[in-house]
């Protein structure tokens, strides 16, 4: 069974993969949800996911990133399977302590993780508050990217951009 099949059977299993009628963040309607937060808070597969996401991050990253709240686990695990720091990047801008949206490292260059890609308005949002502070995003990677213009939006950033499963590895077969 090849990665992305094992991966898919292990979202539907742990019944993450939902097929029926759905209104996504974005608004848009589909036939499937992909509940990443049942996933994540899955170990064997957050264990699974970290690992996929090891063989795709480039070599010398000083950390990884992600955006609250779905990312979070992602980046954590991914940072335990490899021994790479990791920031955490809020949602919103702060009015109290420090006022950063970045908790962790801050300098150099990361890899940004997410759970799930539709448009990529959120990828982007990640993006800008990154390159703001003048860190390097070297990679993008996400677990499930829809094929709904994530990487198109995303292209004008020139960063290369990736995913464990596309849309059509869950449609269902």
């Amino acid at each position: 069974m090849t990665s992305n099949n094992k991966l898919r059977q292990k979202l539907i299993d742990c019944e993450a993969l939902k097929f029926g009628d759905f209104t996504l963040t974005s608004g848009k309607k589909s036939n499937y949800y992909v509940n990443m937060k049942l996933a994540s808070t899955n170990p064997d597969i957050l264990k699974l996911i970290s690992s996929e996401f090891a063989r795709l991050i480039p070599d010398n990253i000083d950390f990884i990133s992600g955006m609250e709240l779905g990312a979070v686990p992602l980046a954590v695990a991914l940072s335990l399977e490899t021994g790479i720091p990791y920031t955490m990047i809020r949602k919103g801008e702060r009015k109290h302590g420090t006022g950063s949206r970045l908790e962790g490292p801050s300098e150099g260059k990361t890899v940004l993780v997410d759970d799930v890609a539709t448009t990529g308005g959120s990828n982007a949002e990640s993006l800008d508050v990154l390159l703001e502070e003048g860190i390097e995003v070297t990679k993008i990677l996400v677990v499930v990217d829809r094929d709904e213009g994530a990487s198109e939006k995303l292209a004008s950033y020139d960063i290369p951009f990736e995913s464990l499963i596309s849309a059509s590895d869950l449609s269902d077969k």
